[in-house]
């Protein structure tokens, strides 16, 4: 697709992105880097994203304060941007600046995009907070208002339909994305795998399963226990299985005590970690017993990307169609940990990561698709 000079989109991201670390930072910083080879994109987003270059102008021009969500002069502020820079349209990360997208959408006669990265009221309300039902009639409100809505999945798409009673002809999946259009060569991989087995002295034979996300978020942490408490001991009563589980994430307790009463056991932390790639690459599968927090799990994507297989459970599978992963990803039905264990030790991982994969995952298909939409309304 060529670049359409006449779109002229601004990227509202009201949270640090740049460099993109974690998943959901990676579903700004890629989508906003492929689409704007595609249209003219400016991004206005918070101070902490400040000299970090990019193929598009960043403009890091709003307080890192709470208080940002409320602050009525940045009306005034992007207002300007918006008739400066002859903008067509805006998208919003989240619904959180609904209230700004909707005053600029009237003001400055341009299209607004919600771009959501999961129902996030749902996720609140998953996470046992009060005030969901709040949030949830200010983001039904906040798509109402849009000219279009990108979701991250399928299932998203039609609960916002049948909920928030949006047109579905003004809502498209966008999911999250790979980077890269291919699985790396056997080489990498082994290159990565013997890196790994160097490091933390994994045993050659030893299969390495592999963990990550961070770790004060409470669903992951909650799958940290459940690898810790249910899956573990059931790994170390198979006879014959050699293993290491290697845990990656930052922010965990203080309380788990770098899960050093866990390094007889097979478990080892290695905390956050620089290059998450290498472990995608080099371990054998990824397990995800997560069972909630909403949206996508961007991990499964960055694993099946990588050609590592992956094990998870069904509520932690949302948003990858088992049609695009194929026999690379086992689903196992929430909460039957043994069933889960056991697919861990009979698993095989000498399966290649399909090309419907990245037909569906690749950030260069997945803007592709966003810029067609920008283009025709």
């Amino acid at each position: 697709m060529m670049m359409n000079e006449a779109v002229k989109v601004l990227s509202l991201v009201s949270y640090k992105f740049l460099p993109p670390d974690m998943g959901g930072q990676k579903g700004i910083a890629f989508f906003n880097r492929y689409l704007a080879k595609l249209v003219n994109l400016i991004c206005v987003t918070v101070e902490e994203n400040t000299g970090h270059s990019e193929n598009y102008l960043v403009k890091s021009i709003i307080s890192n304060s709470k208080l940002r969500y409320v602050n009525l002069f940045y009306f005034f502020t992007i207002r300007k941007i918006i008739k400066d820079e002859k903008i067509t349209h805006l998208i919003i990360e989240h619904p959180y600046y609904g209230w700004l997208g909707i005053l600029l959408k009237w003001s400055c006669n341009i299209k607004l995009i919600v771009h959501s990265h999961n129902i996030e009221s749902l996720r609140f309300k998953s996470m046992g907070k009060w005030w969901w039902g709040i949030l949830w009639n200010y983001e039904k409100y906040t798509h109402l208002q849009a000219h279009h809505n990108f979701f991250i999945h399928a299932d998203d798409r039609m609960y916002a339909i049948e909920n928030f009673k949006l047109n579905p002809g003004k809502c498209t999946v966008v999911t999250y994305g790979f980077e890269h259009a291919a699985i790396p060569s056997a080489e990498e991989k082994k290159a990565a795998r013997q890196t790994i087995c160097d490091i933390y002295k994994v045993p050659p034979n030893g299969k390495i399963l592999l963990f990550n996300g961070t770790l004060g978020y409470k669903p992951n942490l909650n799958a940290v226990d459940i690898i810790l408490n249910e899956i573990n001991p059931l790994l170390l009563a198979a006879e014959g299985f050699t293993y290491r589980i290697i845990i990656c994430g930052n922010k965990l307790p203080v309380a788990y005590n770098g899960l050093t009463n866990y390094k007889d056991k097979h478990i080892i932390y290695a905390g956050f970690v620089d290059d998450i790639n290498l472990f995608f690459k080099g371990a054998d599968i990824f397990i995800n017993p997560v069972m909630d927090g909403g949206g996508i799990k961007t991990k499964l994507v960055e694993a099946l990307g990588y050609n590592c297989s992956v094990i998870s459970t069904k509520s932690g599978a949302i948003g990858i169609p088992s049609e695009v992963a194929g026999n690379k990803m086992k689903i196992i039905e929430d909460n039957n940990w043994q069933h889960f264990a056991e697919s861990i030790i009979n698993l095989q991982t000498d399966v290649d990561t399909a090309t419907t994969f990245f037909e569906h995952f690749y950030w260069g298909n997945i803007a592709g698709k966003a810029a067609g939409i920008l283009n025709n309304i």
